[in-house]
């Protein structure tokens, strides 16, 4: 029974950061560092200054990273329990039944035995959530639920890089109600706000340092630099 809780608990704690890192990415994290962070609050390690001011500047975000610390320490006390309790001569056999097992194994053995069934439970478990068709169709499935249930709304602003002083390189999405649609660079008046616009992604193709005249269209997605705060008020 306590192998069984933990592999339950483990299974819970990577889908629990899964959907910790799809909340982070609907506040507009990239999804790589929203996963990082994600793990990063659950497991209360890898915080790095930078990084952590892109969650504690965002109340969204700031409320996502106490659920998952909370849960974390929670798993994380679940896991080491039902780990120990695993450990014990004759966890496994006392709950599986295992006909002669008393004296085909003995008391001895089941600790390694117990132990190698945990290693290889999390490898295995590590191995589906990682880099597999699974793995991408739970986040999926997962996305969608969170968006239709409106639990986190989705941006249009994230955050790819942030720099001291609260500055930092943003992608934004334009959308029909952006007030910048439909304007050129010129007559946006982004750079009074300090915001540079560094590539404007349209469709399949980048145009890297676009000129003053270009046209800001529906569906282009800006790649700025500038103070994250300005951008965001402006553009999002």
């Amino acid at each position: 029974m306590n192998l069984l809780l933990f592999i339950i608990v483990l299974i819970v704690s990577f889908v629990i950061v899964r959907i910790g890192a799809i909340a982070f990415q609907l506040t507009g994290l990239e999804w790589s560092l929203a996963k990082f962070q994600a793990l990063s609050c659950f497991t209360s390690t890898g915080f790095t200054t930078r990084e952590a001011e892109l969650i504690t500047s965002d109340l969204r975000r700031r409320r996502i990273a106490s659920v998952l610390i909370v849960l974390g320490h929670a798993g994380f006390v679940t896991l080491i329990a039902t780990f120990a309790n695993s450990l014990r001569p004759r966890a496994i056999a006392d709950e599986l039944v295992i006909p002669f097992s008393p004296f085909a194994i003995s008391d001895k053995i089941l600790p390694w035995i117990n132990l190698a069934v945990i290693v290889a439970v999390i490898y295995i478990v590590y191995k589906v959530f990682s880099n597999t068709e699974f793995a991408r169709r739970l986040t999926n499935v997962l996305r969608d639920r969170i968006i239709k249930r409106e639990v986190i709304k989705s941006v249009s602003f994230e955050e790819l890089a942030v720099a001291t002083g609260g500055y930092g390189v943003s992608k934004i999405k334009i959308r029909e109600d952006n007030p910048v649609l439909g304007k050129a660079l010129s007559e946006s008046e982004l750079r009074k706000d300090d915001i540079t616009v560094l590539a404007i992604v349209r469709a399949d193709r980048t145009v890297p340092n676009p000129v003053a005249d270009t046209k800001i269209l529906a569906g282009d997605e800006l790649i700025c630099f500038g103070k994250l705060g300005n951008i965001r008020s402006k553009l999002a």
